[in-house]
């Protein structure tokens, strides 16, 4: 078969046991990716190679890597190396960049300014609301969402790009040519054909993992400018990425919530650890401004609509905590039925949002 070096970088990338940091060894040792294979045994001593490794290095997975190659040549997949002028410059300076990048869409958008938008898989609807609209405020501002295709804040965020009619990256924990969630199908598909990209470092076939996702995120922060969370708990997979990013030297941000809700306990703490605290759009893009060269911001989220006195009244009465209906009776001295009516208003118009237990909270 033809030796193009593209062969043995993806027989690289599919060498058992070889992460990015001892692929990153093998490349710093031999100069070039067909350089690391055939070579004698003892010229890979002290790489700490298990014989599954050095068996692959004497007789790659030529096959394997024709399926990739019949992946790539399928219109609009691309594979981007480590050593390619094409590589994103902010992922390569992380401490173990991915040895292939894996494209479906548009590879020139990786080397766009980005922000990572990620969060809770199980957000309540003012945080998933919250996304979309920073979403599509920092898109309007110039700045690509970077995210991993999960439910809830992940794909709130990748909507909120596409609302905004900009492209957004979407990295996968599997192989390009697995969609996971499989429900997400429809919302991959969108993102690939209105000019975003679909991103993997594992080869294709390569099925969802456990080890899978803490590796995808790392490429999400590290294509990133910085990383807004929105929604997480404390044990929450969103708050990795965003330690990882203050590891590679990041930008955080974080939204607050109430003590109260579980879902801002994440946010809270990295607020404590040193992230930045964002209430709007502005906070992200004053922060940012000098590390990436622009604003051409044209506007936050739209603003609540006016509401009639009662309205005024009880809105005043609401806090960002859930409050019950009970509570509201007793401040204002409505009836339950006028406050319920009013909170249906307030919610339509924006102010509140429904809350766990059957009180609401406000959010504007």
């Amino acid at each position: 078969m033809p030796a193009t070096p593209l062969r043995y970088w993806l027989a690289l990338a599919r060498i058992p046991g070889v992460g990015p940091r001892r692929a990153a060894s093998l490349l710093d040792r031999f100069g070039a990716a067909r350089a690391v294979f055939g070579q004698p045994r003892e010229a890979y001593d002290g790489l700490r190679l298990s014989s599954d490794a050095l068996h692959r290095l004497a007789r790659p997975a030529w096959d394997a890597v024709e399926a990739d190659l019949a992946w790539l040549s399928q219109p609009g997949h691309s594979c981007i190396t480590l050593h390619d002028p094409e590589y994103p410059s902010l992922l390569r300076e992380i401490a173990d960049p991915p040895v292939v990048l894996f494209v479906r869409g548009d590879p020139a958008l990786l080397r766009s300014k980005q922000i990572a938008i990620v969060g809770s898989r199980n957000p309540s609807a003012t945080g998933e609301r919250t996304a979309r609209q920073f979403a599509a405020a920092l898109s309007r501002a110039g700045l690509a969402v970077t995210s991993g295709l999960a439910l809830g804040i992940d794909a709130a965020g990748h909507q909120g790009a596409l609302e905004a009619g900009a492209p957004t990256v979407a990295v996968f924990g599997c192989g390009p040519d697995r969609i996971y969630p499989p429900r997400h199908q429809a919302l991959a598909d969108a993102i690939a054909g209105s000019g975003g990209a679909l991103v993997s470092e594992f080869p294709p076939g390569t099925p969802p993992s456990r080890e899978g996702f803490p590796r995808r995120n790392r490429i999400i922060s590290g294509l990133s400018l910085g990383v807004l969370v929105v929604e997480a708990a404390l044990k929450s997979g969103s708050l990795i990425t965003a330690r990882q990013a203050m590891e590679q030297g990041r930008e955080v941000f974080a939204i607050p919530g109430s003590i109260h809700d579980p879902l801002a306990r994440g946010c809270n703490a990295l607020i404590r650890e040193g992230a930045k605290l964002v209430e709007s759009v502005p906070d992200i893009l004053e922060e940012l401004g000098a590390l990436a060269g622009f604003v051409d911001f044209h506007g936050d989220s739209p603003a609540p609509q006016p509401v009639d006195a009662e309205a005024a009244r009880i809105l005043a009465h609401i806090a960002y905590a859930p409050t019950s209906v009970d509570t509201l009776v007793a401040a204002t001295g409505y009836t339950a039925n006028l406050i319920a009516s009013k909170l249906v208003l307030l919610e339509m118009e924006g102010h509140v949002a429904a809350a766990p237990g059957g009180g609401y909270r406000r959010i504007k």
